[in-house]
């Protein structure tokens, strides 16, 4: 049913440098890196990666980009995942609290929700 490709969501990607780190450490994996741009943080995740039961939102967004980089990981097996986890650790760039698996019920999320999301969740296990 879904022939999705290994996709990695990027929003507010991070510095150049420290981007290139990360498609290197990524790139002998095949993952794809897709970079959302803020104008299609309206989107639903799920449209995003590329899920084709999912209709688009109509027009762009104008809010504010992201506080900090967020990353969800698409259509990968526990395998893979561990790997791309791994590859980006290793790598020197991050780290990254804000990181999601696309799930049934997040693949509905626009941009902003899902961050707030996760963001809510990583604050509840890493209280100050």
């Amino acid at each position: 049913i879904y022939d999705m490709k290994e996709t990695i969501l990027l929003f507010n990607p991070p510095e150049k440098e420290q981007l290139l780190k990360l498609e290197m450490a990524l790139f002998p994996l095949h993952i794809r890196l897709k970079r959302v741009h803020c104008t299609e943080y309206n989107q639903p995740l799920g449209v995003l990666a590329g899920m084709k039961d999912i209709s688009p939102a109509e027009g762009s967004y104008d809010g504010p980009e992201l506080p900090s980089t967020m990353i969800v990981f698409c259509f990968l097996n526990d395998n893979r995942l561990n790997q791309a986890l791994t590859a980006i650790r290793k790598c020197g760039v991050g780290p990254f609290p804000y990181k999601a698996i696309l799930t049934p019920t997040n693949s509905a999320w626009t941009v902003p929700d899902c961050f707030t999301e996760i963001k809510k969740e990583h604050e509840a296990m890493n209280p100050s």
